[in-house]
């Protein structure tokens, strides 16, 4: 499955099913499993090709009993996407958790971009599958915050899931800014119930209320009008209008 965000001028956003994996109840916060999709997205730019993640990695026995993974090849998703592997020009990962990267070592010699703190993180093992970090031709550009990689992308750091997170924003042709959060809320209801939060605390709502992540700020100055996610198929959209405080009757 590929589905199109808006196409308008140079740059097109397709995501890429890569499969998905079961969440342990213990995890999920519920009684029962849940069962995740794991998303990629590919940006057709004029200057090239950028993939914001890769898949599901494989190598950890004890991964694959938890987690029980079912992956789609990255090379069939690309093809749905009408590209292939060696037509990517740049990869981007929002965090090197296995289930993000499994397909970095079939883009040997391709840059990756990470945040200086998620390799150093990533290199002193525990934290991933090695082999899925420094494979041969493993080639990487580090970075130390925000970044305009081509006009109109840029990473900016989203740090909690772990401290050196990423997301990319993508303005389109027409202005439509697209962000790609990966894994900077599990959900797109999280992420609304923060751009709420935030949007409270600027229409001086008094407290108490819920706090919000602080680059909220940051990627609501991009006035993206959407927001997709790693693990989740559903698509955060902006509202119309302001949100403001209804006076009592």
């Amino acid at each position: 499955m590929t589905q199109r965000t808006n196409v308008t001028g140079t740059v097109t956003v397709h995501r890429l099913d890569l499969g998905f994996f079961v969440r342990p109840a213990a995890e999920a916060g519920g009684p029962h499993p849940r069962v995740e999709p794991v998303l990629a997205y590919l940006v057709e730019h004029e200057r090239g090709r950028l993939l914001f993640d890769t898949g599901i990695g494989a190598g950890d026995p004890g991964a694959e009993a938890h987690y029980r993974p079912r992956r789609r090849p990255l090379e069939a998703a690309l093809a749905a996407a009408g590209t292939a592997v060696e037509d990517v020009d740049v990869v981007v990962n929002c965090h090197l958790h296995f289930d993000h990267i499994g397909g970095n070592p079939l883009l040997a010699g391709v840059p990756v971009l990470v945040q200086e703190t998620e390799l150093a993180a990533a290199r002193r093992g525990g934290y991933t599958i090695d082999a899925l970090v420094d494979f041969p031709g493993a080639r990487y550009e580090e970075l130390s915050g925000e970044a305009e990689l081509w006009p109109g992308v840029w990473v900016v750091p989203t740090p909690g899931h772990t401290d050196g997170h990423q997301s990319l924003v993508v303005r389109q042709g027409d202005g439509t800014v697209v962000v790609l959060a990966g894994q900077a809320h599990d959900f797109a209801s999280g992420y609304a119930s923060d751009e709420l939060a935030r949007r409270a605390v600027l229409d001086g709502v008094a407290p108490p209320l819920p706090p919000y992540r602080p680059w909220m700020d940051r990627l609501a100055a991009f006035d993206p009008g959407r927001v997709l996610f790693a693990h989740d198929c559903s698509v955060w959209e902006a509202a119309s209008g302001r949100v403001s405080p209804t006076p009592p009757r």
